[in-house]
């Protein structure tokens, strides 16, 4: 039977498509006047979504890292969140682009800088990683951002390159954040992982949140502190910057994509020799999707192997096995809260008392795992 296309759905993918057509676009961002300019074009708006979204949390979706490849993956980010009922705002930075970029360094340092007092989102939610998060670190406003989020409880959710993001907020003015979904890679999958859209509104909904993890070689430890980190890569690169937290009596959290385990030593002996591994109570790995990688010269030279090998030369206890990387089930956790870590041997759990939540009222979750 023939049906009338949603012309909300076709409005979205038409602006979202002829972004993506042309070569060096930016949003419609006044740009941070101490930056050096960079020469954008104006790129389409998105239209304004739909009543049904009024009822639930504001979500402001922000992109500082790569542009969005695909249209339609992020036009279904888009409507997948608005038909769950979280309101919107600032979508047009999916359509932005400039070079590898989703707009210019200013437009998306303004990302962050537009956001004002009387106005701050419930949610803000990266689109996706990539590269870009670490050339705006000097450029957004931390000593004005940082005090707004923390007194309206923003959950700042994301992953990958938006560690870089992460960080600078917790180095910055103490921001929780959390390691979670994104908008292009997860929300906007055709069929979202239903595990890791369960642990979304979980955790973003309620606390106390304990996750166990059956690691049955995990060294037996009750360890306390404040839990941070997460991808490696960006961790390593942010190492003698001020935007790196300065974390005593921490649980490193750890992850990475597609990196030979002697890279994943390296960055880790970088941090080592930057003083911050031995400081900490314990180090974490999450998943480090290290599909048909082997080393070159040793096969038997594994992520294993750098994980016995780290915990040996600093002290510092060495977990695997933590639920979160770029796949496509990942839990969603606080990076920046305090945690207690304890294991038995046969595995362990991590448990975070308190961060920031939002009441489920209002919500209609079932509309995250729905097919597009």
């Amino acid at each position: 039977m023939h049906t009338q296309p949603d012309p909300v759905r076709r409005t979205l993918l038409e602006a979202l498509a002829a972004a993506g057509a042309l070569a060096l676009l930016a949003g419609c961002r006044s740009p941070v006047k101490t930056m050096t300019a960079q020469t954008p074009t104006p790129t389409p708006t998105l239209p304004n979504l739909p009543a049904f979204t009024a009822a639930g949390p504001t979500l402001r979706v922000v992109a500082p890292s790569g542009l969005m490849p695909s249209a339609a993956r992020a036009e279904r980010g888009v409507l997948r969140l608005a038909r769950a009922g979280y309101q919107l705002s600032n979508t047009q930075c999916l359509a932005r682009r400039y070079q590898r970029f989703a707009g210019t360094d200013a437009e998306r340092a303004a990302d962050f800088n537009d956001i004002r007092a009387g106005d701050v989102p419930k949610f803000i939610l990266a689109a996706r990683g990539g590269y870009g998060a670490m050339r705006l670190l000097p450029w957004i406003n931390w000593q004005r951002l940082c005090p707004l989020l923390k007194e309206a409880g923003t959950l700042v959710m994301g992953f990958s390159d938006f560690t870089a993001i992460q960080m600078g907020l917790l180095s910055q003015g103490g921001v929780v954040s959390f390691a979670g979904p994104m908008l292009y890679s997860d929300f906007g999958a055709e069929a979202p992982s239903v595990l890791t859209m369960s642990d979304f509104v979980s955790t973003t909904t309620a606390r106390p949140l304990a996750i166990r993890v059956e690691a049955p070689f995990s060294p037996t430890l009750k360890a306390e502190g404040v839990l941070w980190g997460g991808n490696l890569t960006v961790l390593a690169h942010l190492a003698g910057t001020p935007y790196l937290p300065k974390i005593d009596g921490g649980i490193l959290f750890i992850e990475d994509v597609g990196e030979q385990p002697y890279r994943v030593e390296r960055m880790l002996q970088q941090l080592n020799l930057a003083g911050v591994l031995s400081r900490q109570k314990a180090i974490v790995f999450g998943d480090f999707d290290q599909t048909n990688i082997r080393d070159y010269y040793d096969s038997s030279y594994t992520l294993a192997t750098v994980a016995s090998h780290v915990g040996r030369v600093t002290g510092v206890p060495v977990l695997t096995g933590f639920p979160f990387g770029h796949t496509s089930n990942k839990a969603t956790f606080p990076l920046g809260a305090h945690a207690s870590l304890t294991s038995d041997g046969a595995g362990y759990r991590v448990t975070f008392p308190d961060y920031p939540t939002y009441p489920l009222a209002g919500l209609n979750t079932a509309a995250l795992t729905e097919l597009m």
